[in-house]
C-alpha cells in the first residue's frame, strides 16, 4: 500500500485551501504584516471568551516569558511542570530568570500527578503549569485547590486545546492565568504567535507593559512565516513521489522557512527579547478562532473514529489511556504500544508520517538538551515510559475520515505482523 498524500502531524496540518487563499491575500498587502485591526479584534475575542486580559505576543513562549518577568517574585523561584512536555516551556522559564522543577505525570491522562506536583514543593515554588496534553483535561479542580491551599499562581496551559461549548467545561475555568500557543499545529493556527491571558488585575497591569515594550518582528521575517502555508501546499501532495521532502529541504536552505525550534532552543537558550503579535498573523488566528466549533466537531469525529475502530481490534484496552473519551476534541489520539518506533518506520515507508517530536523524549523533541533545561534521567520514570511507547494518530483540520480510515487499516496490518 502506497499512498500520494501523505497521512502525518506537521505537515502545515491547518493548512486548506481556504488558508492559503487567506494568506495569499496577506502577502500582498505588507502594510498589513506588523499593524492593522485584527490584533486588536483577537485580543477583544479572547477577552469575552476566557474573561480575561489578554496580551498578545510573537509565540507561546514568548507570552510565557513574558508572563514570569511580570510576576514580582525572586528571579530563582521555581515554577513546577510537567516531564514530558515541549521544551519551549522550560526555556521561557528559564528566560524569565525561573527554575523549572519537573513532576511525574498520571499515564491514564499524560498530564500532572497532582500528588507528585505536592511532594516537589518547596519554599521556593511560585507557580505550577498545568498543560492539557493533546487536548485531554489536567485536573484543575485538584491544582486549583493545592495551589490555594500553597499561594501558588495556577497556569493552564491550552496549546493543544481551546474549549468550545461541547463537552468537558473544566479547560480555562481554573487558571490565574491561560497561556494560548498559535502555531503551525496547535488548537487554532496563525502559523506563529500566543498570548497570555491574565485573572490578576495586578500582573495584568505589568504584562501591559511588557507588550507595550516589545519589538515588532522585521518584515522579512513575517514574509516567511507567510509562505510557510504556500511552501507545503506545493511540497504536501509530492511526498507520494520523492518530491515533497527535496522541495522543504531546498525551501529551508535558501530561508523561504522559519524553524519552529532553532538549535539554540534545542540546547536549552531561549532569547529574552519579546515581540509583538504581527498583525496578519493576527488575522488568520482569527479566522480559525470563529471556526473554532468546526475545527473541535472535526477532532472529535476522528476521536471517536479512531476509539470506536481500535476498540473492535485486537488491540489490547490498556493501549487506550482511559482519559479519551469521544467527546473530547483531541489534537492527537494517543496509544500506548510496543514497538512504537519501529511501527512509525514501517507505516513511514508507506507515506504515513507519524513522528510528531513527541517520541522518545520526555522534553521534546527528541534532542533536546536534558542538562541545559534542569531535567535529570531517571527523576519522572511514568513520564519517561510514556514517551517511549506512544503512538498518536492525527485528528487535525486537514485530515479526512477517509485517510483515519486507511490509517487504521495500515496500523492494524502492522501490529497484526508484528505479532
Amino acid at each position: 500500500m502506497s499512498l500520494l498524500r501523505p497521512i502525518h502531524h506537521t505537515f502545515a496540518p491547518h493548512v486548506n485551501a481556504g488558508y492559503v487563499l487567506r494568506t495569499l491575500a496577506l502577502l500582498f498587502q505588507p502594510w498589513k504584516w506588523k499593524e492593522g485591526p485584527q490584533r486588536e479584534a483577537l485580543r477583544c475575542a479572547l477577552a469575552q471568551k476566557f474573561d480575561a486580559d489578554v496580551f498578545l505576543f510573537a509565540s507561546g513562549r514568548e507570552a510565557l516569558a513574558a508572563l514570569f518577568k511580570a510576576v514580582k517574585d525572586p528571579s530563582h523561584a521555581e515554577v513546577i511542570v510537567q516531564a514530558y512536555t515541549c521544551v519551549v516551556v522550560p526555556n521561557a522559564i528559564q528566560a524569565a530568570g525561573k527554575t523549572p522543577v519537573y513532576a511525574d505525570i498520571e499515564r491514564e491522562s499524560l498530564n500532572l500527578s497532582v500528588e507528585d506536583v505536592e511532594r516537589r514543593l518547596t519554599p521556593r515554588t511560585l507557580a505550577v503549569i498545568c498543560q492539557h496534553t493533546f487536548g485531554i483535561p489536567a485536573d484543575t479542580h485538584k491544582l486549583r485547590a493545592l495551589c490555594d491551599r500553597y499561594g501558588l499562581l495556577l497556569i493552564e496551559d491550552c496549546a493543544h486545546v481551546i474549549p468550545d461549548d461541547t463537552g468537558p467545561q473544566t479547560i480555562g475555568k481554573d487558571g490565574d492565568f491561560i497561556l494560548l500557543s498559535f502555531g503551525r499545529d496547535k488548537a487554532i493556527s496563525g502559523i506563529t504567535g500566543g498570548a497570555i491571558l491574565s485573572r490578576r488585575p495586578d500582573v495584568s497591569v505589568r504584562l501591559k507593559a511588557e507588550e507595550g515594550a516589545a519589538r515588532s518582528l522585521s518584515l522579512l521575517r513575517i514574509k516567511r512565516f507567510l509562505l510557510y502555508p504556500l511552501v507545503y501546499a506545493v511540497a504536501r501532495p509530492l511526498y507520494g513521489i520523492g518530491l515533497g521532502k527535496p522541495l522543504l529541504v531546498l525551501a529551508r536552505t535558501i530561508g523561504a522557512l522559519v524553524p519552529i525550534l532553532t538549535k539554540e532552543e534545542k540546547r536549552g537558550h531561549m532569547s529574552p527579547a519579546l515581540h509583538r503579535l504581527p498583525n496578519a498573523c493576527a488575522a488568520l488566528a482569527l479566522v480559525e478562532l470563529s471556526r473554532l466549533k468546526e475545527i473541535n466537531d472535526h477532532r472529535r469525529r476522528l476521536t471517536a473514529l479512531y476509539l470506536s475502530e481500535l476498540l473492535k481490534s485486537q488491540i489490547s484496552n490498556s493501549a487506550i489511556p482511559k482519559s479519551i473519551h469521544p467527546a473530547l476534541p483531541l489534537q492527537k489520539f494517543p496509544l500506548f504500544v510496543h514497538g512504537a518506533s519501529a511501527i512509525r518506520h514501517t507505516l513511514k515507508k508507506h507515506n504515513i508520517h507519524l513522528n510528531d517530536g513527541w517520541t522518545g523524549c520526555v522534553v521534546c523533541p527528541a534532542g533536546t538538551s536534558l542538562d541545559e533545561v534542569s531535567y535529570t534521567r531517571g527523576l519522572d520514570p511514568e513520564a519517561e515510559q510514556a514517551c517511549e511507547q506512544i503512538l498518536s494518530l492525527p485528528t487535525h483540520p486537514t485530515m479526512t475520515e477517509a485517510q483515519a480510515q486507511t490509517l487504521m487499516q495500515a496500523l492494524s496490518e502492522t501490529l497484526t505482523e508484528g505479532c
